[in-house]
């Protein structure tokens, strides 16, 4: 059977993930996918033990399910989405027959295809006072009325910060409806229903959120805080500038997909390439 793994994999697999602690590095690293994590990013991430997070990738490098590359004098942990893939077709297809009535509805959501535009799109950082806030003005701005954007952290301060609306007027964006808000906004009942949800920084792809409804197009595009900017003015001013570069040229990238000709998977393997452009031109 094709996309699946054989019963002796699967069964390592699973048993693999049984534990609660490998489980948990698993679904970090999913939420980065496809792209790696440093250990020590995600033994900050989930308050684990250097020692402990080391036996837990090594098991799950061991099964497969996550690969290791150097990059460096850093390793970066990735999940192996191949085998990923494998390892739910076999529990779909192979254990659970390819019952349709075993299949989560969310799954059958997920098949359908992308709604007409205008897409509703949020983006997710930490503070939203920098980088996300950059994502919804440039959104709004290039997106040719094919887009609604929205952009949240999870931990927002009052304010947004002055270095990043200087960057923006000077960029022509006008930045009287924009402010820092709580992710809590988009999560509610009454909260429109989102078809891509991006996280902008590492910290806010680490944090643990329940599923967002009607399984919308995830995507990692991390950088760098601005606002940790060490030097003169002058020199975080330019990493302000920077950080804005790099968002504008994704958001662009990501504007110029031709939605109307691609499905959900085709969308997101373009979502993924777009989160891998460099930070610098």
């Amino acid at each position: 059977m094709e996309n699946t793994c054989p019963t002796p994999e699967a069964a390592a697999a699973f048993a693999c993930l049984g534990h609660p602690g490998r489980l948990s590095v698993f679904r970090m690293l999913m939420r980065f996918a496809p792209q790696g994590v440093r250990p020590t990013e995600i033994a900050a991430a989930l308050g684990l033990k250097p020692n402990t997070l080391s036996h837990h990738l090594a098991d799950l490098t061991g099964c497969g399910l996550v690969t290791v590359t150097r990059q460096g004098r850093s390793l970066f942990y990735a999940v192996d989405l191949h085998k990923t893939e494998s390892l739910i077709g076999y529990l779909a297809l192979d254990l659970g027959r390819a019952r349709p009535d075993l299949m989560p509805k969310a799954l059958h959501e997920k098949a359908n295809p992308m709604p007409d535009t205008p897409f509703n799109v949020l983006f997710i950082c930490s503070g939203n006072s920098a980088r996300s806030i950059f994502a919804e003005a440039l959104l709004r701005d290039l997106g040719a009325g094919k887009f609604t954007a929205h952009s949240a952290g999870t931990r927002p301060g009052t304010a947004i910060n002055p270095f990043a609306l200087e960057v923006l007027g000077r960029n022509g964006h006008d930045t009287g409806g924009l402010r820092a808000k709580h992710l809590s906004e988009f999560q509610g009942p009454a909260a429109p229903q989102m078809e891509f949800v991006f996280t902008v920084c590492d910290t806010a792809a680490a944090e643990d959120c329940p599923p967002w409804p009607g399984q919308p197009i995830t995507g990692h595009w991390g950088l760098p805080d601005p606002v940790k900017a060490t030097g003169t003015e002058a020199e975080r001013a330019l990493v302000f500038a920077q950080t804005y570069g790099a968002l504008r040229r994704r958001i662009a990238a990501f504007v110029d997909l031709p939605f109307a000709t691609l499905d959900r998977l085709a969308l997101q393997t373009r979502v993924d390439a777009i989160g891998a452009l460099p930070e610098k031109a």
